[in-house]
């Protein structure tokens, strides 16, 4: 038996551990399945800060501020029970900075039988933990997350044998077996997908009085993460002046119920709109809490469709809602652990630009872009659309290295996990995987913007227009991106009637718009500088 001591404190002697169970910073929540059998008596919990998770990319100080401060405050809980933990805060003087450092020292200090985890989100993790493992000849036990209503080994059976992968499908068979939004073996509305419902604009009339965002008062444990994260990565992209996420279960649970209650009657019509300032709209705002493991999907879902039948929310808005989590969510999931690590180098369109500087500082001319980046360095934060169609499709039309664009999303909102992140970004977003997991390129010009938000009123370019001083670069580069990627394209039947429309271009238009767009690229290039956010000296 021995007394030992972190600068979270221990409250009793520690035992001889019979296993230490592994709690990595998006798994606080007490279902883990590597909590499922833990026994004070024999088994240590372990938990690392480090700065390799923030450095490994340029996190952004609200996301490393998220993950620290809902760390921080799960190990409270678990300190509250007596339970025995080893936790290794940033700023600790003997920190190693790498998780392999802190759990190696552990594994050192406590010598135990065996290493216990729920599986990780990130497969670079992973790999780095069992090669912690396998050096200290520690057996490693990686249990299934239950967290999601399907494993990785389901996603592998239902992508078996199939020439193409497709969300819809798959949603269909987990709205089947888990019973949601059906009436026996039929989707409630006789249809499974409210898609085509779900586009609505706000109008020359703006979106009115807005339901309040849920924001959560910084506590004693989150400003001291703040003081922490200012200091020790000052460099690094964002501001947490104004950070509010929630950080304990709690809180979570409050702003589920806030969304059901005030939001989610309107999200469905309204989900894919934009407005210039405004950050929240009718949006979630959960899935920090949910990629952290705060609150599970079972309730949140259970929460929707008891709305649905209270007649408090429609079925489109409801389904909607349905589809990002059990849809997406479970989909892209699986997608990320069935290819890694090979995905993360898609590059099926061979684009290879830099990511633009101002993508770090919001600095540009395009009002939408600079609206989009300058709310995500504020808050961490930018809603579905204004990421696939407006930060994510300059850079597709653009021909930015997909891996670039994977870095920054992954960097700077404070959602994100790889799992989740990578698939949506090289997939979804930049079509890098060669249409592995969506059907098309997600490609439109400044038309798209400007019907779903009043960004171009107020914008100095004209989403009309592709040529000239005054011609939208989403416009230009939309034409740009169709001409340069044609022939790919070409055998694509979702593509062609954008094609038949650049057909319709005389050779002189198209010329003139491939001029413009190698200037465009040209004067992004002379203004090219190495970013603040990735000088990240003395870390």
């Amino acid at each position: 038996m021995r007394a030992a001591k972190t600068k979270l404190g221990w409250h009793k002697t520690m035992p001889t551990p019979k296993r230490l169970i592994l709690i990595l910073g998006d798994q606080l929540n007490d279902d883990a399945t590597g909590l499922s059998d833990f026994n004070a008596e024999h088994d240590t919990l372990w938990m690392a800060e480090v700065t390799e998770e923030s450095t490994h990319i340029p996190s952004s100080k609200q996301r490393t501020t998220v993950f620290l401060s809902a760390m921080r405050h799960f190990a409270e809980q678990l300190k509250a029970r007596g339970w025995p933990l080893i936790y290794s805060q940033l700023d600790d003087p003997n920190n190693t900075g790498t998780l392999a450092g802190e759990l190696s020292k552990a594994i050192a200090q406590i010598r135990p039988q065996q290493l216990v985890m729920t599986a990780p989100g990130d497969w670079r993790v992973l790999q780095s933990l069992r090669s912690v493992a396998k050096q200290h000849d520690v057996p490693l036990e990686i249990r299934d997350d239950t967290h999601f209503f399907s494993t990785v080994r389901d996603f592998a059976d239902h992508a078996k044998d199939r020439k193409q992968l497709r969300l819809e499908y798959f949603y269909r068979e987990l709205r089947q077996k888990n019973g949601i939004l059906m009436e026996g073996k039929k989707p409630i509305g006789g249809q499974w997908n409210f898609d085509a419902d779900n586009r609505g604009s706000f109008g020359k009339q703006g979106p009115g009085m807005l339901p309040p965002p849920t924001r959560v008062a910084p506590d004693a444990i989150t400003q001291d993460v703040m003081r922490l994260v200012n200091d020790k990565l000052a460099h690094h992209p964002g501001s947490i002046a104004q950070f509010g996420w929630p950080v304990t279960r709690a809180q979570a649970l409050v702003a589920l119920d806030e969304f059901i209650t005030h939001r989610l009657p309107s999200f469905g019509l309204y989900q894919d709109a934009m407005w210039e300032g405004e950050v929240w709209l009718y949006h979630s705002q959960l899935s920090c809490a949910l990629n952290l493991k705060l609150i599970n999907p079972r309730e949140v879902l259970a929460a929707a469709e008891a709305a649905f039948h209270k007649g408090h929310a429609p079925l489109e808005a409801v389904e909607g809602f349905v589809r990002q989590i059990l849809g997406w969510r479970e989909y892209v999931r699986g997608i990320y652990w069935t290819h890694m690590p090979e995905y993360a180098e898609g590059n099926a369109q061979q684009a290879h630009e830099p990511l633009p500087e101002f993508y770090w500082t919001g600095n540009t001319d395009m009002a939408c872009l600079r609206d989009a980046i300058t709310q995500t360095l504020q808050h961490g934060y930018a809603h579905h659309i204004q990421r696939l169609m407006v930060t994510g499709l300059y850079a597709l039309l653009l021909g930015v290295a997909p891996k670039q664009v994977h870095q920054w999303y992954l960097g700077v909102y404070a959602d994100a996990v790889e799992w989740v992140e990578l698939p949506n970004t090289l997939g979804m977003s930049q079509f890098a995987d060669g249409g592995l997991m969506a059907s098309k390129p997600y490609v439109a010009s400044g038309k798209y913007i400007d019907r779903m938000s009043n960004h171009c009123k107020g914008c100095r370019f004209n989403p009309a227009e592709s040529t000239g001083e005054t011609a939208c670069p989403f416009t230009t580069l939309y034409w740009d991106y169709l001409g340069r990627h044609a022939d790919m394209l070409a055998k694509n039947p979702r593509m062609l009637m954008q094609l038949k429309n650049l057909n319709r271009l005389s050779p002189e238009q198209r010329e003139a718009i491939t001029t413009q767009a190698q200037t465009h690229r040209a004067q992004l290039h002379a203004h090219k500088k190495a970013p603040q956010a990735l000088r990240l000296e003395g870390l």
